[in-house]
This record gives structure tokens, C-alpha cells and sequence, in this order.
């Protein structure tokens, strides 16, 4: 996530006409990235991009799910001009028995 968040925005300013451009860019890299580990997890990855203009930027989620072997990250980027989020969510495909081991 940290590596296609930074490879996707770095070097850009806030440009509201490539925020859906980046968003897309930076969710299919982390989707490939994570499917490419053959990990028996289905993922969903989100991406919030905002303009800093000084307002306030708090992301929040909330599930219910098996905590022994659902997973979930984010990772904060940010420049001059904007905020990004990303965050993933792992969602074991062994509900309430632990995946085999490799």
C-alpha cells in the first residue's frame, strides 16, 4: 500500500480532475499486489484523497468479522496539498477455522 500510494501521488499537487484517475491507479496496484501473494483472503482496498485546505481528515471504519485471522491496515500519505488514505481489509476465506498451513 505505501508503495503504490507514494508511486502514484509523489511529485503531484492537489488536482481535482486526477483524484478518481489516482484513486483507481492506487487500488488496482494494492488489489494486484495482494491477489499476486496467493493468500486464501478476499480483499477490499479503499482510497480517500482530499485537498488540504486546513479542515479536518479523520477516516474510520468499522467491522465484525473473526479477529484471529481477519486482518486490516491503513496507511496514511500526505504532501503540501493533500491527504490520502488507503487502507485494506484481509478477509479470511476459512471463517472461524484457521487457514492450512503452507
Amino acid at each position: 500500500m505505501k508503495e503504490a500510494t507514494e508511486e502514484t501521488l509523489a511529485g503531484h499537487q492537489f488536482v481535482y480532475a486526477d483524484i478518481s484517475k489516482w484513486t483507481k491507479e492506487i487500488m488496482d496496484t494494492c488489489i494486484r499486489n495482494l491477489s499476486a501473494l496467493k493468500k486464501p483472503y478476499k480483499f477490499i482496498v479503499t482510497c480517500v484523497i482530499m485537498q488540504k485546505k486546513g479542515a479536518g481528515f479523520h477516516e474510520a471504519s468499522s467491522c465484525y468479522w473473526d479477529s484471529a485471522n481477519d486482518l486490516s491496515y491503513s496507511y496514511r500519505w500526505e504532501n503540501k496539498s493533500m491527504h490520502c488514505i488507503t487502507s485494506v481489509f484481509a478477509i479470511s476465506l476459512y471463517a472461524g477455522n484457521p487457514a492450512p498451513a503452507n
